[in-house]
């Protein structure tokens, strides 16, 4: 009988076995690692950021992930800007692994990489534009205005490069909320494109810089529509992430026009809790639906007023219009927002809540907004990218 031993030197029935040890121990120890490795991978895959509303599995952003002795080390990438909830996401994801690190150190590298997604019957996406996003009201008087610039402010505050442009040409507000005075002028190129003007940082566009406040714009549509697409291609928009479009309210020639040579990747619709204003917004998402726009979802202004005395909660305008407008489109309410008056004394002075009060409850309700749709596009097909212009000198 021949017996082996795992040892360094073993004689028995006239056969030396030399140096196993060496040999089996890292087996059993890569075999450790493995299993260690499968199991936390499976518990990190199983995470879901608030945001988000699915697991990092389901979306694939275990970038990288390898296991030694004493240390994880773990690379994600999400598909949306996360710069404000970064470290209160890596200390979520500490404490829902912790349990099966056995005693190893953690060493997480949590970012976000926003890549071009679907337009509309598969569009490319612009020349240095890599997801528009429509800001739409079915109605006039419901705050989109102020939100459309709120938002850009958040998600510029979350880490994206952000574009504002003002597409109604008829009433443009978003000069006035940005504080720019009067007057304010575009810088122009080779006689035809327009050099975005700088607020807050976000680049911005908007008829108002063409004309004055006294000076009203009598087009019809055909020339209101004309010029959008004058704006949107003809504007040296600069790497951006995300442009938001405030379109003008209504269901239009504007709106059409913007589903039909724009590629937008997706809608978001502005509403009041009252009747009559879900009752415009319901045709706004109609609208885009049947353009083949997605709606990344709903926000609900002047949800309830809070009386600045005593507290008191009233739902004002009707309580829950949105979130039954929202599950029966299948869709999301990404914020309810307050009857606020600091709200509307900041964009009318020309200094966004966003940027004027960040650590304000309404700011912070317009970024958790912000990362929201930016998250639920995430989840959506990538789109392309446009193939790059090949200008003569």
């Amino acid at each position: 009988m021949v017996r082996v031993c795992a040892t360094n030197n073993f004689r028995e029935g006239g056969l030396v076995v030399n140096g196993l040890a060496p040999i089996i121990a890292p087996l059993e120890t890569e075999a450790i690692m493995s299993s260690a490795e499968q199991r936390i991978r499976q518990q990190l895959g199983g995470f879901i950021p608030d945001d988000l509303g699915v697991s990092l599995t389901s979306v694939d952003a275990i970038e990288s992930l390898t296991v030694d002795d004493s240390t994880v080390h773990a690379r994600i990438v999400l598909g949306f800007p996360i710069d404000g909830i970064r470290e209160h996401l890596m200390t979520q994801i500490r404490e829902h692994v912790s349990e099966v690190l056995g005693g190893r150190e953690l060493a997480l590298d949590l970012t976000a990489k926003i890549i071009p997604h679907r337009a509309q019957s598969s569009l490319p996406a612009m020349d240095q534009v890599a997801n528009v996003i429509a800001i739409a009201s079915g109605k006039g008087g419901v705050g989109k205005s102020t939100t459309a610039v709120n938002l850009a402010l958040a998600l510029q505050a979350e880490g994206a490069r952000v574009g504002l442009l003002d597409a109604d040409v008829f009433g443009p507000s978003q000069p006035l909320m940005l504080g720019l005075p009067d007057g304010t002028r575009p810088e122009v190129l080779e006689g035809k494109y327009f050099v975005p003007v700088d607020a807050y940082g976000l680049q911005t566009m908007s008829m108002g810089y063409l004309t004055t406040k006294q000076t009203p714009v009598v087009w019809r549509g055909p020339k209101a529509s004309g010029a959008l697409v004058q704006m949107m291609e003809q504007t040296r928009w600069h790497q951006l992430d995300y442009l938001l479009v405030d379109l003008p309210p209504g269901t239009g020639d504007i709106q059409l026009t913007l589903a039909q040579k724009i590629p937008v990747a997706g809608a978001v619709v502005i509403t009041t809790p009252q009747d009559i204003a879900l009752l415009d917004a319901i045709k706004g998402v109609e609208m885009f639906r049947k353009v083949d726009i997605r709606v990344l979802g709903i926000v609900e202004n002047m949800a309830v007023h809070i009386c600045s005395q005593c507290g008191h909660h009233e739902h004002v305008f009707g309580q829950d219009g949105g979130e039954k407008m929202a599950s029966e489109y299948h869709t999301e309410v990404l914020a309810a927002l307050p009857l606020s008056l600091r709200i509307r004394e900041q964009a009318d002075s020309g200094e966004p809540m966003v940027a004027a009060c960040p650590d304000s409850e309404e700011a912070g309700l317009y970024r958790q907004a912000a990362r929201r749709l930016a998250a639920r596009l995430s989840l959506t097909k990538g789109g392309k990218r446009a193939f790059p212009k090949v200008t003569q000198h």
